[in-house]
């Protein structure tokens, strides 16, 4: 009998990403796709090229990160390592900015990356005027796991009008709406707004449904960083349903908390005013990451208003407005997000310092930097924004742990990282990173499943699959099924767990043994294969 699967999976607990219980099973695979699902040893092995056994392990459908941040270390490297060993097979990314499409006024972006050398990337990227072109660059050049993305909203607005406060006009508007129903049809997901950043905070409600009213017509998604996650944590979501309602679009909130311990209580509230708002027929869900520190710029102890045309760092070198800076960051309004206010100088830890000179001061304590430098810890923080030039990653320990199994039992909340793939080998030179990165996903199935039990091990691989698969209409991805593009892990619900910490972050995780990528096998025996078999997956408007 000749072979016509390449890979049988043979002994497994099948946890196929819809929900529903295990059942023991074989899974066979012919070139990119599952070929069939079957009961234990049905599909005699001499009809598969290559047999894998897999007794005492789950197999399941590939993680697909809805939140990622591998836009530049994909360009590093496409291997993705820290997420392929996490059982990653799909990278979504875009939150607030993507490299494409260039043209209008945001020529200018294409010069701040966190890493050097990456002049042959900005050499390609004068050329991606149109929102695909990036992603397709990048499967030529050979990335490992699946790629696709939202339009960052901060990109589309500073095609439009630059870094420029204020109402836009129709002008502008019109220029806006072009552009996103072009990326649409390139194959966006749909469009993400990170409101407490700049540009993306310069857009009001009104802008942000009209931009939305394109996204509804081809099927997408609103995905947002709302305007707080802190003390108008409620008045922010309002504002996320708001736009869904008004624009029929989808709503999706990234990376779903409530900061400061002044706010903690308020997440009851929030899990609320969600069930409501879907009780009525609006489409919101949400993700999470499993930590309780989040990760931002250095640059949000600052206000928003801080960035206005584009002048944050070189304003930094006059006196007066560092004053200003100063004054805004000891006193902040209500009006926007103070990182520092809210979780103290002490809850922050600046991590991605890259000159050499202040590479000491990574992952240590803001208040403790002070000390270091004999300054006060604003002083501090101006002083390093303007030696780096740049936001400086930065941890803020805002979260508590009481509110995660809760938030992550809703059944329309699903996991994300928040974070880009890397390799420890490199990674490390540029210094702390926050761990989700690496133990996003392991941590969910070691901590919340096998050992808090606040999660089925089928509901847990659901939120990381099946229902991310869902909400992006990709129907033959995220579930193990006949005729889906095998996507697929193994892992041991024994084992599986992350090693990365806030103080040693740049561990990869264990547990995840074997991993496929459209039939391409990336991960075997807890090894990075050097396969390269990622494609573009792309949105419901695709032309």
């Amino acid at each position: 009998m000749s072979a016509n699967i390449d890979v049988l999976i043979r002994g497994a607990r099948i946890v196929d990403g819809s929900g529903n219980p295990w059942f023991s099973g074989d899974v066979a695979i012919a070139g990119e796709r599952i070929a069939r699902i079957a009961p234990p040893g049905s599909i005699p092995s001499e009809t598969a090229r290559e047999v894998v056994q897999a007794e005492g392990m789950v197999v399941c459908p590939g993680f697909i990160d809805i939140q990622s941040h591998s836009i530049v270390p994909l360009m590093v490297d496409g291997r993705c390592l820290s997420k392929i060993t996490q059982g990653v097979t799909t990278e979504i990314m875009g939150e607030g900015w993507t490299p494409a499409p260039v043209g209008g006024r945001n020529l200018d972006e294409l010069h701040h990356t966190p890493y050097a050398d990456l002049s042959e990337w900005r050499e390609k990227a004068t050329g991606w005027t149109r929102f695909r072109y990036w992603l397709e660059a990048m499967v030529k050049e050979g990335v490992s796991p699946n790629v696709g993305s939202f339009l960052g909203g901060g990109t589309l607005r500073q095609y439009g009008r630059g870094m420029d406060m204020g109402k836009s006009d129709a002008r502008q508007l019109e220029t806006m709406r072009q552009v996103m129903a072009e990326a649409m049809e390139d194959g966006a997901f749909g469009v993400s707004y990170a409101l407490i950043y700049p540009p993306d905070s310069f857009a009001d409600t009104d802008e942000i449904v009209e931009i939305c009213k394109v996204v509804a017509q081809y099927g997408g998604v609103y995905i947002t960083h709302v305007r707080s996650e802190a003390d108008t944590l409620l008045e922010a979501l309002d504002e996320a349903i708001e736009i869904g309602e008004r624009s029929g679009a989808a709503v999706e909130v990234y990376h779903l908390k409530a900061i400061g311990k002044r706010n903690w209580h308020k997440m009851p509230a929030v899990l609320a005013r969600i069930n409501e708002a879907r009780a009525l027929g609006i489409d919101i869900t949400a993700d999470q990451y499993p930590y309780v520190g989040s990760g931002t710029g250095l640059t949000s102890v600052f206000p928003p208003w801080a960035f206005e045309g584009g002048k944050f760092y070189e304003n930094l070198r006059d006196p007066e407005m560092r004053a200003k800076y100063r004054e805004a960051a000891l006193n902040p309004t209500s009006d926007w997000e103070p990182m520092a206010d809210l979780c103290t100088p002490y809850g922050v830890m600046p991590v991605g310092l890259e000159k050499p000179e202040n590479k000491q001061y990574a992952g240590k304590r803001l208040t403790e930097i002070a000390d270091m430098r004999g300054q006060h810890w604003v002083d501090a923080a101006l002083d390093l924004l303007e030696s780096e030039g740049q936001r400086i990653g930065t941890i803020y320990f805002t979260i508590t742990e009481d509110n995660m199994a809760p938030q992550l039992q809703q059944p329309w909340n699903k996991i994300s990282t928040d974070a880009g793939g890397m390799d420890p080998a490199w990674a490390k030179a540029h210094g702390p990173v926050h761990p989700r990165a690496y133990g996003t996903y392991p941590r969910v199935l070691g901590k919340y499943v096998r050992e808090d039990k606040a999660l089925t091990l089928e509901d847990a691989v659901r939120k990381m699959s099946g229902a991310v698969a869902d909400r992006l209409s990709l129907r033959d991805r995220g579930t193990l099924r006949a005729g889906n593009y095998a996507d697929v892990v193994i892992f041991d619900p024994e084992t599986v767990s992350d090693r990365a910490t806030f103080e040693d972050p740049h561990q990869l995780s264990v547990g995840i043994r074997d991993v496929w990528v459209n039939g391409g096998r990336v991960l075997k025996d807890g090894e990075h294969t050097g396969a390269m078999p990622g494609q573009f997956v792309t949105g419901p408007g695709k032309r």
